[in-house]
C-alpha cells in the first residue's frame, strides 16, 4: 500500500492524497498553486475543508462571505498561518492576490457549521519536547474550534535542524482503545533551505510496517496506523502541516510506544 507521495511540479489544483489511494477513510489533501489574479473554485461536498495559506496573499469567499488580504507569508517558515474553514456541502473560491500556494485539507463530515477565518494572532504556539526532540507546534484548528467544526484538528509543526518530533514515537489508530483514540492523519512537508531533507519513520510493533522515507519539499504522507516520528537533517529545518480526524471525537490522547516512554 502506498502511503508516501513525492512532490511533482504543477500549476492550478492537484489532489495529493484522496479516496483513489485507498489508504484513508476520513481525510483527503489537495493543493492549489495560483499566479496572481488566478482563481480556484470548488465544492466541499461531504468534506469540511480548511484552506491553509502556505505562501502568498489571497481573497477567499464562502457561504456569501468574502475575506480579502488574507495571508502574506513568503514561505511557511515566515510567520504563523492564516486559514479559512468551510463547512461540508458548501463551496468556496480562492483568488490569488499574489503568487499563491494553498493546502486544501478535507475531512469527512456530516454536520454543517459557519465558515470562519483563523488569523495568525489566533494560532496557539506550543514549545514541546526536550534534548534532541524539541519542536514548535502551532495549533490552528484545535481547542479554539471546539463547537465550530465537526471532526477536523489541524496545525503546523516546525523541527529545528537535527531535532525530532512526534517523539517519543506515538500513534493514534485505536489499537489500544479506549486508552488510545482513533485518528487518521496527513502530513505535508517543507524544508528550509529547500535543498535539504528530513526523514519520516513509520512502523508498527508487529513489524508489518517498518519504513523510512526521505522528506523533500512538497511531499505528503497518509497515516492510517502506526508510529510516525520525524527527524530534520543537520542544518535544515523541517516543517509539516498536519491534520487528523477519526471515530473518537476531537480529543487528542496519543499512545506512546511503551519501549520509549522512559524518554519522557
Amino acid at each position: 500500500m502506498k502511503r508516501y507521495f513525492k512532490a511533482e511540479p504543477f500549476s492550478g489544483y492537484k489532489e495529493l492524497i484522496g479516496p483513489k489511494d485507498g489508504v484513508l477513510e476520513y481525510l483527503a489533501l489537495g493543493k492549489a498553486v495560483l499566479a496572481a489574479g488566478q482563481t480556484y473554485r470548488a465544492s466541499t461536498e461531504g468534506y469540511e475543508t480548511v484552506i491553509v495559506l502556505l505562501k502568498g496573499k489571497a481573497t477567499v469567499a464562502a457561504e456569501g462571505r468574502t475575506w480579502s488580504g488574507l495571508g502574506g507569508r513568503d514561505s511557511v517558515f515566515q510567520g504563523k498561518a492564516t486559514a479559512v474553514y468551510v463547512p461540508c456541502r458548501s463551496s468556496f473560491e480562492i483568488r490569488a492576490e499574489t503568487a499563491l500556494e494553498a493546502a486544501i485539507c478535507m475531512v469527512k463530515a456530516e454536520h454543517r457549521f459557519e465558515p470562519f477565518v483563523i488569523r495568525p494572532e489566533e494560532v496557539v504556539v506550543h514549545k514541546r519536547g526536550k534534548d534532541a526532540w524539541q519542536r514548535e507546534v502551532h495549533d490552528i484548528v484545535a481547542d479554539n474550534a471546539e463547537g465550530r467544526v465537526h471532526r477536523v484538528v489541524l496545525g503546523e509543526t516546525f523541527n529545528e535542524p537535527g531535532q525530532w518530533s512526534s517523539y517519543p514515537p506515538h500513534k493514534h489508530d485505536g489499537e489500544h482503545a479506549p486508552e488510545e483514540p482513533h485518528f487518521e492523519e496527513v502530513y505535508y512537508y517543507q524544508v528550509d533551505p529547500e535543498q535539504g531533507f528530513g526523514v519520516q519513520l513509520h512502523y508498527t510493533k508487529d513489524g508489518t510496517i517498518d519504513d523510512a522515507y526521505i522528506i523533500r519539499p512538497g511531499d505528503s504522507f497518509a497515516i492510517d496506523k502506526g508510529y510516525h516520528p520525524v527527524a530534520a537533517a543537520g542544518g535544515y529545518r523541517v516543517y509539516y502541516l498536519w491534520f487528523m480526524a477519526g471515530r473518537t471525537g476531537r480529543k487528542l490522547l496519543p499512545y506512546d510506544d511503551p519501549d520509549h516512554r522512559w524518554l519522557k
